[in-house]
């Protein structure tokens, strides 16, 4: 059963970037103390990245930030209604800023960013080699996100209100989880869907915090392998099987007890993990020839975008495990987090 969208159903709010993408070599990543399929934030000794990067022969720009990536890739799941998803996140008043508002017109995404000039906007470096990327970002503007300033406006605050699904990376645990609670409860009291992701090792072991005390509120999470095993270490949960990582996060102390949480974890090429009531079940991805993987970066945010897509339209589970796996297969094959005009999806 389909029901009819409305704009504004699905809500999403993190740290909107311009991806700078580029292909570099071993040395690249070794000179910057870079790991493979990494993700990290910049420090002092990056700014020379930043510079370098720029001057690559194939450098590419695209509007990126996770949240951001994984609601277009919804609203471009669902091609009509436009507007049906939502943004909010910081930018600066400058040409980069600029451009991620008209990326984000062109995607026909809702996107209303609170504008500072203290800082500009924010840019991550996607470091490709071969099908591996490793991600350098520096929030800048995004980093600069106010709640007073923005979320809690009346205007932006009847937007939030009118939305029936939540998405949050936890990236945006390190700007303002402040938003984030307040977001979470909205969602919870009013027995709404909140979603949020782990989104990188840092952010289980350096804002263990913040994430749980949002995860009273949370009822499906997201996230990778790598992600769930750091998740597992900093909880104690003493098991490495993926399986018993997603059922222990499931039981975790929930607010809304009339939704059970669901718990999904992506495994790369490896079959996707995911709570369905009481079982852990695995979904393989679908099947790709290794030579037709150009870039993996995003593909995480498109298997979300999918995920979403199919869950604010209330189908089940697996419907939307499937447009997720659909969805993260059309990303992997182009430069960045970009897709065709239209998605060929049955």
């Amino acid at each position: 059963m389909t029901t009819a969208l409305s704009e504004n159903t699905l809500f999403g709010m993190g740290n909107p970037l311009l991806d700078i993408s580029a292909v570099v070599d071993k040395d690249f990543l070794d000179k910057f103390g870079l790991k493979l399929n990494d993700q990290i934030l910049a420090e002092e000794h990056h700014k020379a990245l930043f510079e370098e990067i720029v001057q690559k022969k194939k450098v590419e720009y695209h509007a990126g930030g996770s949240t951001q990536n994984s609601v277009k890739i919804a609203q471009w799941m669902i091609q009509e209604p436009h507007k049906v998803a939502t943004f909010f996140g910081c930018i600066g008043t400058d040409r980069f800023g600029e451009i991620l508002k008209k990326k984000a017109e062109e995607a026909h995404v809702d996107a209303h960013y609170y504008e500072q000039n203290e800082e500009p906007t924010g840019t991550c470096a996607a470091c490709i080699t071969g099908d591996n990327r490793s991600l350098v970002a520096n929030l800048a503007a995004a980093n600069c996100y106010k709640k007073e300033k923005h979320l809690d406006l009346d205007s932006n605050w009847e937007l939030v209100k009118k939305a029936k699904v939540y998405y949050i990376a936890g990236f945006f645990l390190t700007v303002s989880p402040e938003s984030i609670l307040k977001v979470a409860k909205h969602a919870s009291e009013n027995n709404k869907i909140f979603c949020m992701n782990l989104s990188a090792p840092f952010i289980s072991q350096f804002f263990k915090e913040p994430l749980m005390k949002v995860m009273p509120y949370v009822d499906i999470l997201f996230g990778n392998e790598t992600e769930a095993a750091t998740f597992a270490k900093e909880l104690g949960f003493e098991t490495d099987d993926i399986a018993e990582i997603a059922k222990k996060a499931q039981n975790l102390p929930k607010e809304n007890t009339k939704r059970q949480r669901m718990v999904v974890f992506t495994q790369g090429k490896d079959d996707t993990v995911a709570t369905v009531g009481e079982k852990v079940t695995r979904f393989p991805v679908l099947d790709i020839d290794q030579n037709d993987i150009v870039d993996t970066n995003g593909a995480g945010d498109a298997f979300v975008g999918g995920f979403l897509s199919s869950l604010v339209k209330e189908q089940a589970v697996e419907e939307c495990i499937r447009a997720g796996h659909y969805s993260a297969n059309v990303i992997i094959r182009r430069v960045g987090c970009t897709f065709p005009e239209k998605p060929d999806f049955q």
